[in-house]
Formats: structure tokens, C-alpha cells, sequence
């Protein structure tokens, strides 16, 4: 059995510091006369970005041919856990067979604003969501003997000034919304590296702040593998040690090797804590030496998982009867997309394919496509030839099948994007396109949201996101109906910009961004504004039809520390085979503060032939019913009446049931002067001495039943006039003097205690 203590003692103040920090650009130092191998990091998460030789972190230099799986963007749809765990097992092969330790990934930051650059690398709005799947990846990953980075830990949500801006974040949004996905891959998944970011929290860079690596991620949460640091993150190498970051990446060129010795040599640095580090590190590191093993990878197999992962992502926005297609119609593929997609993002996670497949080509093995390249992407200018050609080959078949999206130049790592808009000429092409054919259908490829100002105008939307290396087949499999679209929007189409939660605040001023919209973001914003959006949360459509029946949960009272099972029927009314996804929300409104009409809290996705019908069962727990209080600083449940809502999206409640829940929990309440009459009303052991406060009030504002000029004060105004009225105004109406109040006080807070 491996001693890793007994290594570390072996082990120089020099060379202690040295494994702390890259052996180059993608490596860890090795230590030969220990054995201590040099391992290799590698990019992803949506594939194996592994760079042998001129090695960089923004995908500029090439790196080994590699499978393409859809990104974080497309997964997510898909609202399946399988799914993504058979897509980490698959990469956890690969890894496997290039010799790559540590695959950085999944991303996991939320979707605050649809401008986010690299919104693309991230599963969803929804903490709750992106928690789910990103655990079932590293799930899947780490059984294959590898180990994962969920990223960029915390508050990374824009490009803009990503290393040095501050995110200012309340406690109640950073718990809720942007740690939550973290705490649930940790707790359930031990990822064997966390990635924290490169921005500052708060005021404190994320790579030395203590409360986040020590105090919450290992401490609280109990994380047991080692943190590294996104490439270059590292502000003070000293300072980030000690607050829990083990590994610096890339090579520091040893200069933070030797800030590292000299701190302490100088005894500004305990020597225990560098030997803490290096025995994470080396656990991590003789974790995959044990594992390793020979395997083969197979490419064109994973080619066609991929594919699946695709064909199961997509998601169906609007459909007026026109999919599926039949080949025996005569129809247009019009879009440069068509015969060179966009599948991936760029940046660091941009992928080397070693194929990609189109939808022209794949279709044309089903029927003759008419095509029309209609808009040119790279220059995105005006192309009046292209545009008329498009026009004359759409009025001339049965349907015009249009394939738009975003150009790369549009979303990538290092910056935001500035609107929500499709560039200009692919906008006048569906314009011109929709004017002469009716049966006209968009298929879109893009990243992140977008505006469809003509979704009211075609037929059919078939959102792709960024489906991969096998996106041809994916698309044509839809289109035709060999496959049935399942998946659902992870994130809320708004109809504009301006509408989205964080858009005053967004990105900043440059060394500041305020997250001021706390935790309603996405469609917890947008649900309880009751704002129109284009899509909503949860939305997907399938070429079947789903009914539910008989909602039942297993007990209709409940404590603050109990589990809820709620089971529902879905049957498949239609006439093909699908799949649902069947969504759980909860509803809390007996907080004292605002909250979100309703939130995620469970999700399964059945496969049903038509006319079978399956019950689900979908487990709540304590964690379901609470938020977070900044009061308590912990997790707090509300007694009360909460609304259990089995939806079709977001904000289409199918049925719902309602349970009670008696909670034992209560918030902090401390009386002092300023404390209102209405607040004293809220709180049962103080009801005595208030009323007798109340009614001394009432006697003060004298009878105003009378027709006199008191008849002014209303029974009504008197009421609100008291409930806001503090402690230290009975001063000023006689009703109490100096001593008494400062007895009232003393009272209260002994019955409240």
C-alpha cells in the first residue's frame, strides 16, 4: 500500500513547492527518484482538446483528431442523466487511451445573461438543472479511472474583464444560483479537481479566497481532491496555497515556485500547509496510475454516440404540422449551414474532429435536396445574389427548410456578445424566404439564445444548439422523423435584451459587475414578472402527445426534515414513439421575502410507445422546500402551504397538488426600537404584549366613528398607520416614556428567546 505521507516527507522544501505548479503548459512536474509520474491535463468538456506540442488555453493551435460531442449548450436539453453519463464514460475511454489524467470539465457557471461569450459551455439558467447532469458527467468520467474539473469556481459569468473583475454577489444568490450546482457534484460525485476562476468575489480573487476553498468547498461540503486554477489565474501564489488552491497552472516558470520557498524560509508560510497540498495532489495524481489501463478508442463508435447525444438534445420550438418531412415532398435546403455547419464553440474546448457530417449530404441519402447557399458567413454582408437565388429555389418546392445561426465570430471564449441578434443578411433571407413560401422551416445552430423576431412567420423552429461533429445525421434524423425531438429549452428565450434580469447590470463597469437581481434569474425572473418571453423554460414539443393522470404524494403534512415522493402517469395518447420529460416544480410563497413563483426541483425522461403508460415517481427532499437565509446563514425552511406543480414547462402548469409543511425552524428575531407594530403582529409569543400596545394606540387616535374632523383617520388607516409605526414612536404619543419602552423591549425579547 502507497504511503503518500511517507512519499511527501521524502520529498525537498524545493521540490514540494515545484509540484504545486505546471511542468509546462498541459503537465505536472514529475519526481522520478519517487516515482511521482508527470501527468497530463487536457481540455473538454465536450471533447478530447489534447495538445501535444504549441500548447495553448484559447483552442488557436491544433490539437490530435478527436470526436466532437455537442456542447453543454445542446446536453443540456436533453434533461437526461444517462445521457450525459454515458457521454463522460465515453470520454473517460478516450482519456483513457491518449493517457490524459484530468479532463477539464464540465462548465458549470449559470446562464445570468444570454450575452455570456461562453454561455456555450454551460449547461443552464438553472442551478438545480446544471447540478444534475453535471454530476451524472463526472459520474460517468471518473468510473473510466479519470478525473474531472467542474469550472469556473465561482461567479464566472461574462468574459468581460474575466481576470479581474469583481462579481458582487449576495450570500442568498451566491447559495442558491451560483454554488449550488458545485455543492451538488461535490457532495454526490467527489470530482477529483475543482477549477476555481479567474474573476475576484466579492473584492477577493476566487483563487485566494479562503471562505471559498477551505471554509465552504472543503469544509462544509467535504471535497477531498485538489483545486487547481484556470490558466494564469493565480493573482499571490503564497496567499492561494493558504487558502486551499494546490495546483497552479500553466508553469509559473518557477518564480511562484520560489515565492513558495522563500514564504517559508521566512516563516510566512507553515511548511504543513505546502505538505497538505502535495498530499492532495499526489492522491489524485497515484489515483490514475492505479487505473490506468490499455484501450482502444474507437472513433467511429463514439461518432455515433454523439450522434445520439445530438438526435436527443435537439429541441422542437414550433411545429404547425410540417415535421416530420416525407421524402417524397420536394424540398429546399437554403443556408450555408447546410452544407458547412457551425457545431461547436470556440476557445479552449474547440475540438479537432476528425469528421463532421452536414444536412445536405445526409439528406440527400433519403431524397434529392434543391439547395441554396443564401447568405455568406464569414463576410455577413448583404449578398442581394444569394438572397434572390434562395427566393426563386423556395417558391418552387413544398418546403424550404432554412438553416441559420451564429457565426463563430459571434461566441467564443475571452469576450461577450452585445446583442441577441442573428447577423443582418441571415434575418433578410428568412424575411424574403417566408414572403414566398409558407411551408417554410428554420433549423438553428448557435450557442446561446437568440432573437426571432419571424418565428410568428414559418412553420417549424428546430433549435440544434451546437450538436456536434454528427450534427448532419442529428438534423436529418429530426427532420425526417426517424428520430422524435425530446428535448427542452434549458434556458429562457426572451423576446428582447432588455427584458433579461441582469441587463442594467451587465457587464459592469469595468472592476465591478452587481449582481443586483439576486436570485431571480432566468425563468425565476421572468415567471414571477409574468413577462412575455418567445420561449419559456422547459419547453419542447414532440411529434406525439403526452397526458398526465392521478398526482399523488405520499403524505400531505410534513416536517422540515422530511422526504416527499410525488408520483404522476404520463401516457402516450399520440401515434409514435417519445419521450417526455417529465418536470416537478416547487412553490413557495410563505417566505417573508419574495420568491420565485416556482422552481425546478426534480425531472425524470421516460421512453413510452404509443398507448403505454408508465407512473413516475420523483423524490423532494428537505433541500426542495428550503432557500437560503442571510439571517440564519444556513438553509431554512418556511412552515406553511407549498403548491407541488408537475409542468410542461416552466409556465405550464399540467396538475397540481399542495402540501403542509410544519417546520420547527425559525428565523432570528431580535426587538429593538426600531422594530414596527406589524412585525411584533408576525410573531406568536409576542401577540399580549402588542395587542395591549395596540389598543393604548387606538385609545390615542380617539373615536373616529364620530362625523367629526377625526373621522379623517379611517378604521383602515389607523391599522397600516400602526403596523408600521416602531416601538420608539409610542414616545412621541405619550403611549410609553424611556424607562417603560426600555421594559417593553426586555419583555419582548424574553418571550421571543
Amino acid at each position: 500500500m502507497r504511503n503518500i505521507k511517507e512519499i511527501v516527507s521524502q520529498l525537498t522544501l524545493e521540490e514540494k513547492a515545484g509540484l504545486c505548479s505546471g511542468q509546462d503548459f498541459w503537465h505536472t512536474k514529475a519526481i522520478e527518484r519517487l516515482g511521482i509520474p508527470s501527468l497530463m491535463l487536457s481540455d473538454g468538456p465536450h471533447g478530447l482538446r489534447k495538445q501535444d506540442q504549441s500548447a495553448d488555453h484559447l483552442g488557436i493551435n491544433d490539437s490530435i483528431k478527436a470526436v466532437c460531442f455537442p456542447a453543454a449548450c445542446a446536453t443540456a436539453g436533453a434533461f437526461d442523466r444517462n445521457l450525459l453519463q454515458q457521454m463522460g464514460e465515453t470520454l473517460g475511454n478516450e482519456c483513457q487511451a491518449e493517457d490524459v489524467s484530468v479532463i477539464l470539465g464540465p462548465g458549470v457557471n449559470i446562464k445570468r445573461s444570454p450575452l455570456c461569450g461562453r454561455n456555450f459551455e454551460y449547461f443552464s439558467e438553472d442551478p438545480y438543472l446544471t447540478g444534475e447532469l453535471a454530476t451524472a458527467f463526472v459520474k460517468g468520467v471518473q468510473s473510466q479511472g479519470i478525473g474531472t474539473s467542474p469550472k469556473h469556481f465561482a461567479a464566472n459569468n461574462q468574459e468581460y474583464r474575466r481576470m479581474s473583475i469583481s462579481s458582487q454577489v449576495g450570500q442568498q444568490a451566491l447559495r442558491e444560483i451560483y454554488l449550488s450546482a458545485f455543492e451538488t457534484i461535490v457532495k454526490e460525485a467527489q470530482p477529483k479537481t475543482i477549477m476555481s476562476s479567474y474573476n475576484r468575489l466579492n473584492g477577493v480573487y476566487t483563487s485566494q479566497n479562503e471562505w471559498l476553498l477551505t471554509d465552504i468547498l472543503r469544509k462544509e461540503w467535504g471535497f477531498e481532491g485538489y483545486v487547481v486554477s484556470d490558466w494564469g489565474a493565480v493573482d499571490d501564489r503564497v496567499k492561494s496555497l493558504e487558502a486551499g488552491l494546490e495546483l497552479e497552472m500553466p508553469s509559473s516558470n518557477g518564480i511562484n515556485d520560489t515565492k513558495l520557498v522563500e514564504a517559508v524560509r521566512a516563516g510566512l508560510l507553515e511548511e504543513s500547509v505546502l505538505d497538505l497540498a502535495v498530499e492532495r495532489l499526489l492522491t489524485v495524481t497515484f489515483d490514475y496510475i492505479d487505473h490506468r489501463r490499455a484501450v482502444t478508442w474507437d472513433k467511429e463508435a463514439d461518432h455515433a454516440v454523439a450522434r445520439q447525444i445530438a438526435e436527443e438534445s435537439a429541441v422542437l420550438l414550433k411545429n404547425s404540422g410540417i415535421l416530420p418531412l416525407s421524402a417524397s415532398q420536394k424540398i429546399a435546403f437554403i443556408g450555408e449551414f447546410a452544407k458547412k455547419p457551425r457545431f461547436q464553440g470556440g476557445g479552449s474546448s474547440h475540438i479537432n474532429s476528425f469528421k463532421v457530417t452536414n444536412a445536405l449530404d445526409e439528406a440527400n441519402k433519403e431524397t434529392k435536396i434543391i439547395y441554396a447557399q443564401g447568405y455568406d458567413v464569414t463576410e455577413q454582408t448583404d449578398d442581394v445574389k444569394l438572397r434572390t437565388e434562395a427566393v426563386e429555389v423556395a417558391q418552387n418546392v413544398d418546403v424550404a427548410v432554412l438553416f441559420i445561426g451564429l457565426p463563430d465570430s459571434y461566441e467564443s471564449e475571452g469576450y461577450d456578445r452585445t446583442h441577441m441578434s442573428l447577423p443582418q443578411n441571415q434575418t433578410d433571407l428568412v424575411e424574403a424566404v417566408t414572403a414566398v413560401q409558407p411551408h417554410t422551416i428554420v433549423v438553428l445552430y448557435n450557442g446561446s439564445v437568440v432573437e426571432l423576431p419571424w418565428a410568428d412567420k414559418v412553420a417549424a423552429i428546430l433549435e440544434m444548439y451546437l450538436a456536434g461533429q454528427a450534427v448532419g445525421e442529428a438534423t436529418v434524423n429530426l427532420l425526417f422523423g426517424h428520430v422524435n425531438p425530446s428535448g427542452r429549452l434549458a434556458e429562457t428565450f426572451p423576446l428582447k435584451l432588455e427584458h433579461n434580469p441582469s441587463y442594467l447590470n451587465f457587464p459592469g463597469n469595468g472592476r465591478d459587475v452587481d449582481y443586483q437581481e439576486g436570485i431571480f434569474v432566468g425563468y425565476r425572473y421572468y415567471d414571477t414578472k409574468n413577462l412575455p418571453v418567445a420561449y419559456p423554460f422547459g419547453h419542447g414539443l414532440s411529434y406525439t402527445t403526452f397526458t398526465y393522470s392521478d398526482l399523488k404524494v405520499s403524505k400531505d403534512t410534513l416536517t422540515e426534515s422530511d422526504n416527499l415522493e410525488v408520483s404522476v402517469t404520463v401516457t402516450n395518447s399520440g401515434t409514435c414513439r417519445g419521450k417526455e420529460v417529465v418536470q416537478l416544480y416547487v412553490s413557495n410563497q410563505n417566505a417573508n421575502h419574495k420568491r420565485p413563483i416556482r422552481e425546478l426541483k426534480a425531472f425524470d425522461k421516460i421512453d413510452l410507445a404509443p398507448g403505454e403508460s408508465q407512473k413516475v415517481t420523483l423524490n423532494l427532499t428537505p433541500r426542495s422546500f428550503a432557500y437560503f437565509s442571510e439571517e440564519l446563514n444556513d438553509w431554512y425552511i418556511a412552515s406553511g402551504i407549498y403548491n407541488i406543480q408537475v409542468c410542461r414547462s416552466s409556465r405550464e402548469v399540467i396538475c397540481e397538488t399542495e402540501v403542509r409543511i410544519n417546520s420547527s425552524q425559525a428565523l432570528p428575531f431580535k426587538v429593538h426600537r426600531n422594530t414596527t407594530i406589524g412585525e411584533l403582529l408576525e410573531q406568536p409569543n409576542c401577540q399580549s404584549i402588542t395587542k395591549d400596545l395596540m389598543k393604548r394606540i387606538a385609545a390615542s387616535f380617539g373615536d373616529h366613528n364620530e362625523e367629526s374632523e377625526s373621522s379623517a383617520v379611517s378604521d383602515e388607516m389607523a391599522t397600516q398607520m400602526m403596523s408600521s409605526m416602531p416601538l420608539r414612536a409610542l414616545l412621541s404619543f405619550g403611549i410609553l416614556t424611556d424607562d417603560s419602552l426600555e421594559e417593553t423591549l426586555i419583555a419582548l425579547n424574553t418571550v421571543v428567546e
